[in-house]
């Protein structure tokens, strides 16, 4: 059975407003043809994705179930799309992502040198973004920092680098040759508690996270004003610390809790073998 891309957006645009007309607005389709096409979709699957009544719209299991995997098979055609759309105006381009503090220069001259009928290209990203490039099609491949979500990549190990502490410069720890994540138990971090999991798991845990009553940060320029005017700590990769500079934060090395591993990451639907050229080179550097 062949999945009907078009019903399958009109499903998502449904699951995440949990209400038709709200759907039909977004759309810009009246609230009886998406109905129609909801139905249609249910039969084709033989699954019901929604329960209905008069005040509500919820998804069923098998409903969940597809929301969880139309994301992905979605973006893929996306990305399908640009890239044929790219081929056809005659356009070849390779274009790498990479998040601050991680040098690329070695490995795009490399990679460009070989393939001079390339136009290399190098898009930088971020925590939230460091992955959706590559599913969205807007990126061949990217270094991305463990943890990812891994659905729909393929992952090459490119190498690993120490973890610290960022803290204010004039913090009873600053200074200090190395701490234990222990050390922190009584701190507010400024991050998802999860991308600190040693934090996180504390049993003498005392300080707040970014949960609480902080506002949410978007980027590591953000976070590193937070920590310079308000205090709070930050767990980096060496490399991310170091890219920042700031008169009025310090890092310190955390020597009991596991290195941030970097990965290349491309769509696990793609078999180019430019992918895997590049991928070599990007490991060989290191």
């Amino acid at each position: 059975m062949d999945v009907d891309l078009r019903k399958l957006r009109y499903f998502v645009a449904v699951a995440e407003e949990l209400h038709f007309d709200r759907a039909a607005e977004r759309l810009h389709v009246t609230q009886p043809v998406l109905s129609r096409q909801i139905r249609a979709l249910e039969q084709e699957l033989r699954a019901q994705l929604f329960t209905r009544n008069k005040r509500s719209t919820e998804l069923t299991a098998a409903g969940r179930q597809l929301l969880e995997d139309a994301g992905p098979l979605l973006n893929s055609a996306q990305a399908l799309c640009r890239r044929v759309r790219r081929a056809s105006h005659g356009t070849s381009t390779f274009t790498i992502g990479f998040m601050p503090g991680i040098i690329v220069t070695g490995a795009v001259r490399a990679f460009a040198v070989r393939h001079p009928e390339l136009s290399v290209q190098v898009v930088r990203t971020s925590w939230d973004d460091q992955v959706q490039g590559v599913h969205e099609g807007l990126l061949d491949v990217s270094f991305v920092r463990l943890p990812v979500d891994h659905r729909g990549l393929a992952l090459r190990p490119v190498f690993r680098e120490p973890r610290v502490a960022v803290l204010p410069a004039d913090h009873r720890l600053a200074g200090k040759q190395s701490i234990g994540i222990a050390d922190l138990a009584a701190e507010r971090l400024l991050q998802a508690p999860d991308a600190v999991p040693e934090w996180r798991d504390l049993p003498e845990r005392t300080g707040g996270d970014g949960a609480g009553p902080w506002p949410a940060f978007r980027t590591v320029e953000e976070k590193l004003e937070h920590v310079a005017t308000s205090g709070g700590v930050l767990v980096l990769p060496l490399s991310t610390a170091a890219y920042y500079t700031h008169a009025d934060v310090a890092h310190v090395p955390i020597d009991d809790i596991g290195p941030n591993e970097v990965c290349l990451a491309w769509s696990a639907d793609r078999y180019s073998p430019l992918l895997s050229e590049f991928a070599d080179i990007a490991a060989a550097q290191r």
